[in-house]
Parts: C-alpha cells; sequence; structure tokens
C-alpha cells in the first residue's frame, strides 16, 4: 500500500469516529441532509453514464414528480430507477443482508425497470465491449464462475480484515471489470460499493460527474483491467469517501451549531 493511500484510509478513520459521534442525533434538518445527498448521488451517477438532466431537474423529479420537458423517457426512468435502488440498499443496509450474486441481479432489475424488461436482472448472453477501454469483458460462458469467484474473494476480504474502503472499491473494480450485465454496469457496481459502505457505518460516496473527475475515474479503472494495479483506483475511491464524509460532516457541523 502506497504512502498516500495509507494517509487516506487513517484520515477516514479519523472521520469517521467524527460521524459515529454525531450519528444519534435525529432531526428534520438531519433528514433533508441525507436527501440531499442521495439526489446528488443520483445526478452524478446518472451525469456519468451520459444523463442530461440537471441536479435541479433531478431533484424536482424526485421530489415533486415532475416531468421535464424536452427530456427523454428513459432519462426520466434512470432517476426514478436509480432512487429507488438508493431505498432498496438502505433496505439492505438494516436488515442486514448479506452480498450475494441474487442481490446484485436484484440493484440491476430495479436499474432497468421500464428500461430493458428482457435484460433486467438478467447476466449477458453476448460478448461486449466498452467504450474507449482496451480492456475486454469476459466471454458470457465465464460471467458465472467469475462471478461465483468475486463473491468467494470479497468473503475473504472481509475475513482478512481488509480496511471496509478497500474492499468498497474491491466490490466496485471487479464487478466493472466482469462487466456481467448488457447495461447499467456502471450504476449497479457504484451502488454495490454504496451499499457495502453504509453497511459499515460510512455516508454515501458520491463519484462526481464532471469531465475531469469522469477521466480520473475512468483512467484508474483502466490501469486496474489492463496493468493489473488498483492502487491508483482505491486512491481514488479513498479520496472520495474522504472528501464525502468531510462534506457530510460540514453539513451536520452548521446544523448543530447553527
Amino acid at each position: 500500500m502506497n504512502t498516500a493511500l495509507k494517509n487516506t484510509l487513517d484520515q477516514i478513520d479519523v472521520l469517521k469516529e467524527r460521524l459515529q459521534s454525531v450519528r444519534p442525533v435525529h432531526s428534520e434538518a438531519l433528514e433533508k441532509i441525507k436527501m440531499s445527498f442521495e439526489i446528488e448521488y443520483t445526478y452524478e451517477s446518472n451525469r456519468i453514464e451520459g444523463n442530461t438532466l440537471t441536479l435541479q431537474e433531478t431533484a424536482l423529479i424526485i421530489s415533486e414528480g415532475i416531468t421535464i420537458g424536452g427530456k427523454s423517457l428513459r432519462e426520466h426512468l434512470e432517476v426514478i430507477n436509480h432512487t429507488q435502488a438508493i431505498s432498496f440498499i438502505k433496505e439492505i443496509v438494516s436488515f442486514n443482508i448479506e452480498i450475494s450474486e441474487y442481490l446484485i441481479k436484484q440493484i440491476h432489475s430495479l436499474i432497468l425497470f421500464g428500461i430493458n424488461h428482457e435484460q433486467a436482472g438478467v447476466y449477458r448472453n453476448v460478448p461486449v465491449m466498452i467504450v474507449g477501454s482496451k480492456h475486454i469483458p469476459p466471454q458470457p460462458y465465464l460471467i458465472v464462475p467469475q462471478m461465483e469467484q468475486f463473491i468467494f474473494e470479497y468473503k475473504q476480504k472481509e475475513i482478512n480484515n481488509i480496511h471496509p474502503v478497500l474492499i468498497a472499491a474491491y466490490l466496485h473494480d471487479e464487478l466493472v471489470k466482469i462487466h456481467p450485465f448488457i447495461d447499467g454496469n456502471g450504476r449497479v457496481s457504484r451502488l454495490l460499493m454504496n451499499l457495502y459502505l453504509l453497511s459499515k457505518g460510512y455516508t454515501l460516496t458520491i463519484l462526481k460527474g464532471n469531465n475531469e473527475a469522469k477521466l480520473t475515474y475512468y483512467t484508474a479503472l483502466e490501469t486496474s483491467h489492463i496493468e493489473n494495479n488498483n492502487e491508483p483506483f482505491n486512491l481514488f475511491v479513498a479520496t472520495t469517501v474522504k472528501q464525502s464524509l468531510e462534506e457530510y460532516l460540514k453539513i451536520i457541523d452548521g446544523n448543530i451549531t447553527g
């Protein structure tokens, strides 16, 4: 583990302790903060995949059920479905349900609901290529054994007490590498990462969808998949977790003292 990653994980541990100290606080303001984070997360995750709805438009669809003129049905469904998926992973965390292939398929079903009924929750049966990437995902007949190995390795990391942020990064990184679905792999991977983080007491971690952040994100994934070097991606995720914790705590501190 490089120094930058270790230092970032150490800083995350300190922030996590601070978060735990204010966690018992329940208020209307805190619920609004959580809702704001969830709306931003939906907006940024969809933005990464090319959805053109703005943050304000995304908020109006979620909060008011408003239809945005000039925007496609698919873009509206991507917002609604992602919001439902966030509610689902929060429910999974509350019931302490273990991560499994079945659970991953359930998340995918929510993401593609009303968009692609036939492929929702179903592993792909055709080869795929990722636009702009040199990485070639496995052939369809390899998906099931690779997904089984993926879950096995995740459980081994838990047994070996690997830092939760690194396990979360692995869940995202490896699922994207396998690319088990025709569509929606990125969104599902980010949701799976956040499901694990929430289960370990962290906040939602929001990967930004602006051009600079997206380039860093995709480059780190490419380095992991092509060069078998996951440290840049681990550092990218850790840095984002740290930033999300800092932002969340800053808002909470303002509401507590304000």
